[in-house]
C-alpha cells in the first residue's frame, strides 16, 4: 500500500536540515499533514585490523544525553563523493588514515520521519597520520580499537546506540572479516 504525496512545502531550512510539511493521501483516502525532515547525506567508515577490532570513537551526544562508541561519520561536502567523505571523517576524528574503502550499505536511519542517507564503508587497514592526532579534537573523548566480539554486549549495554554504527559493526562482525593488519 503506497502513500501518495500530493504536495510538500518547506517550514524551516538551514545548513543542517529542512523541516517540511507534506499532504499525504493514505490508501484508504484519508489525508495527513505529515511533518518530515530532509537532511544532507552523510558518510562514515569502520576501520578494521587483523585482530578483528574496529577503530571507534567514544563521544557524548548532547541531544540524547548518552555516551557511546561510534564510527567516524559526517556530512558529505559539496564536490565530495561519499567514499571521500568517509575517508576524511576517519582522519579528522581519529588521526588514522583508512586503507581502501569498500561500501557496506546505504541506510536511512529513521525513514518514517527523515530523509538522511548514511553511506557506510569499511577498510581492512589504517595507518596513523603524521601527527597521530585527530584534526577535530572536540569529536571524541577516546579513540580505541574495540574487538568486534564485544559489539553485541556493547549494544545491549547501550554503549553503542547509533543505528548506522550498529549496522556497520554487525555487517563487519557477521559478513566482512578483516583481511589485513594495521601497523601500530
Amino acid at each position: 500500500m503506497k502513500w501518495v504525496v500530493h504536495s510538500e512545502r518547506s517550514l524551516y531550512t538551514d545548513q543542517w536540515l529542512e523541516v517540511r510539511s507534506a499532504d499525504v493521501e493514505l490508501p484508504d483516502g484519508r489525508h495527513l499533514d505529515h511533518r518530515l525532515f530532509r537532511m544532507p547525506a552523510s558518510a562514515g567508515a569502520v576501520c578494521l585490523d587483523d585482530q578483528r577490532r574496529a577503530l571507534l570513537i567514544w563521544r557524548h551526544r548532547f541531544i540524547t544525553g548518552l555516551w557511546g562508541w561510534e564510527m567516524p561519520m559526517g556530512r558529505i561536502e559539496p564536490g565530495e563523493t561519499p567514499q571521500q567523505t568517509a575517508a576524511r571523517e576517519v582522519e579528522e576524528e581519529t588521526g588514522w588514515c583508512p586503507g581502501p574503502l569498500r561500501q557496506l550499505a546505504t541506510v536511512q536511519p529513521s525513514s518514517g520521519i527523515m530523509d538522511a542517507a548514511h553511506h557506510i564503508y569499511a577498510a581492512d587497514t589504517a595507518t596513523r597520520t603524521p601527527t597521530g592526532q585527530p584534526r577535530d579534537g572536540f569529536e571524541a573523548a577516546r579513540i580505541e580499537w574495540v574487538p568486534l566480539t564485544d559489539v553485541p554486549e556493547l549494544i545491549a549495554k547501550r554503549e553503542i546506540f547509533s543505528s548506522s554504527t550498529i549496522t556497520a559493526l554487525l555487517l563487519c562482525l557477521h559478513g566482512n572479516p578483516p583481511r589485513r593488519s594495521h601497523p601500530e
